[in-house]
């Protein structure tokens, strides 16, 4: 199958990825869908929007080990994402929670999406699973949904993070509002806090500043 420059195939869905184009990541921890739920997805034979829609409510649900919701881990991740901010790509809009990621991220050196996410994820494994996590911590933040179980398990002991990602690049103005408002309401959506400027491991306090600040 030939596709148009800037397309790719990735499994058996098209993505695009021209190296510039401004893109929503999501990737999510090895352990955040229990097998029967993957299975359940798959028996429904759902289109690609329809599946997403699906596997955030359980992702939001809180399922796995969580780790994510302990402040280091989260901070590994921010710090992974910020290394390169400003030379290797531009960071729009963030969220990281409790076992998965959102990121609006625009490449600015025409490098693959998929190269710049795998450097986020090799930096951020190294030092979550060097440092370990301690079940109940008092850094753990937000309400602690049911089934989220702050410690690592022996299932990501040796990897942390699902192999692929959900990539979409921004369309227009409208699609890049929508996604940033996504990003920022995905804690409050969660029931983590009741505002989006209360979840410290978001942009969307600085980003609330940074509008309140340019509109004055």
């Amino acid at each position: 199958m030939t596709l148009p420059q800037g397309w790719h195939l990735r499994g058996y869905l098209p993505h695009y990825d021209d190296g510039r184009s401004i893109q929503s990541i999501t990737y999510r921890l090895i352990d955040s869908l229990p097998a029967e739920v993957v299975i359940k997805l798959r028996e429904q034979n759902l289109d690609d929007e329809a599946q997403r829609v699906e596997i955030e409510k359980y992702l939001d649900a809180g399922l796995g080990s969580c780790v994510l919701r302990e402040a280091g881990n989260a901070q590994a991740v921010i710090d992974a994402w910020k290394h390169h901010e400003g030379v290797a790509y531009h960071l729009h809009a963030w969220v990281v929670m409790p076992n998965h990621v959102h990121v609006l991220v625009e490449p600015l050196a025409g490098k693959p999406i998929g190269e710049i996410i795998a450097a986020w994820k090799s930096v951020s494994t190294r030092r979550i699973l060097a440092a370990g996590s301690k079940p109940g911590s008092a850094t753990a933040l937000g309400r602690n949904p049911p089934a989220c179980r702050p410690s690592i398990r022996a299932a990501i002991k040796r990897q942390l993070w699902q192999p692929d990602y959900w990539d979409r690049y921004i369309r227009n103005e409208r699609h890049y509002r929508a996604v940033i408002e996504y990003i920022h309401q995905n804690p409050v959506k969660a029931g983590l806090v009741a505002k989006a400027e209360e979840w410290p491991w978001s942009s969307a306090r600085n980003w609330n500043e940074k509008n309140i600040a340019g509109s004055s």
